[in-house]
């Protein structure tokens, strides 16, 4: 099984913590929509014999497209390559885009699962993230959607500067109150050329504070977990049956093809990604060419990717699967690496498998850059 992801570049503004590739301007839509359908045809080779079992449009801001433009995208999937009988078709989509007709329409296509960004119940974190929706946008269309959707997840920000902890049990409070199955939550980070970071520089808005995210991502996963929620990955929360299986996929190393500018696909051995550039990305389709850079990763890489990836989940990294795959020398490695963490109880054992602790989960990718191999195999 594996999954294709389609990458929709637009958004209507730039929100001021994003560095993904995207574009404000719709000018060049319909040339990347037919672009994003060639590239499907161009790469059905790379799934010849497998069968595709989730389609999910990301972005930017896929909610833009209308429902005959991403209809157009998801028969181009079913028209070149083998779907599963009943597969997870997830569209990312903003508030201000699901009015009460717009849901309505969704729920009549192949679409079946929301995926919603609403990062705050609060209209100052909204304005201080340059979102383009507002409260009672968030709110509306959470009301709306669930009359419509079973498979729905949101998104919620937190360490956000100068948002309580107690503003961040109220957000997490508003959005249990919708019964929504899964919860997706990040923690702010600044990354650098965003507005973010050019604002904390100069001084407008203060610094992400490192501790107090801390003491709330320990907060969402103490409500999340009392209300039926089980902590799967690091940033996600799911019920039993409402898993991402898209997003599972990743994090179980699955082959998944990646459809767009800027849009990364994996195999198991090698790593590919698209032209950050619309015109670009347009322009090579049109000429049958493909804009993708390929890497092959090393049995090491492979091993690090794993450590990283199952680090992450409820699944762990299993000893075994680290022996049958890169051999009794990384596994005697993963062993002799983790003991540290183990005694500092940031890691733990649990049949044959390395997990982390409640203490070290917030610190997971930092403790799984210790385990990764250097050296090159």
């Amino acid at each position: 099984m594996a999954g294709i992801y389609i990458h929709i570049p637009f958004c209507k503004q730039a929100c001021h913590y994003c560095d993904f590739h995207f574009s404000t301007s719709l000018k060049k839509k319909d040339e990347l929509i037919n672009a994003l359908v060639k590239e499907l045809e161009l790469r059905t080779s790379e799934f010849k014999n497998t069968v595709v079992e989730t389609i999910y449009f990301g972005g930017g801001t896929p909610s833009l497209l209308s429902n005959s433009e991403l209809q157009l995208i998801i028969d181009a999937v079913y028209n070149n390559y083998k779907v599963s009988k009943d597969p997870e078709i997830t569209l990312e989509a903003n508030p201000d885009d699901l009015s009460k007709d717009r849901i309505i329409e969704l729920s009549k296509s192949t679409i079946n699962r929301l995926s919603i960004g609403i990062q705050s119940f609060f209209q100052g974190d909204l304005k201080l993230m340059n979102r383009a929706h507002n409260v009672n946008e968030a709110k509306a269309c959470l009301e709306e959607a669930t009359k419509y959707f079973d498979n729905i997840s949101l998104d919620l920000i937190y360490g956000i500067p100068g948002a309580t902890n107690e503003q961040w049990i109220e957000n997490i409070e508003t959005a249990l109150s919708y019964n929504v199955p899964h919860i997706s939550s990040y923690a702010l980070t600044v990354e650098p050329k965003t507005a973010l970071a050019s604002f904390i520089k100069r001084g407008i808005v203060e610094n992400v504070d490192d501790e107090q995210a801390h003491e709330q991502f320990h907060i969402l996963k103490e409500k999340l977990e009392a209300s039926g929620f089980v902590h799967y990955e690091l940033s996600n929360f799911g019920k039993a049956g409402y898993y991402s299986i898209n997003n599972s996929a990743y994090w179980k190393g699955k082959s998944y093809l990646g459809i767009g500018p800027s849009a990364h696909s994996f195999n198991g051995k090698q790593r590919g990604w698209n032209v950050s550039n619309n015109s670009k990305y347009i322009k090579a389709i049109q000429q049958n060419e493909l804009p993708i850079e390929i890497e092959t990763l090393t049995l090491t890489d492979q091993y690090n990717e794993y450590v990283m990836t199952g680090l992450r989940t409820i699944w762990g990294v299993s000893f075994e699967k680290v022996e049958n795959d890169f051999g009794i020398v990384f596994k005697e490695y993963l062993i002799e690496q983790s003991e540290v963490f183990i005694k500092q109880h940031l890691l733990y054992i649990h049949s044959e498998h390395l997990h982390v602790t409640k203490e070290g989960q917030f610190l997971c990718d930092g403790i799984a850059s210790e385990l990764f191999k250097i050296n090159k195999t």
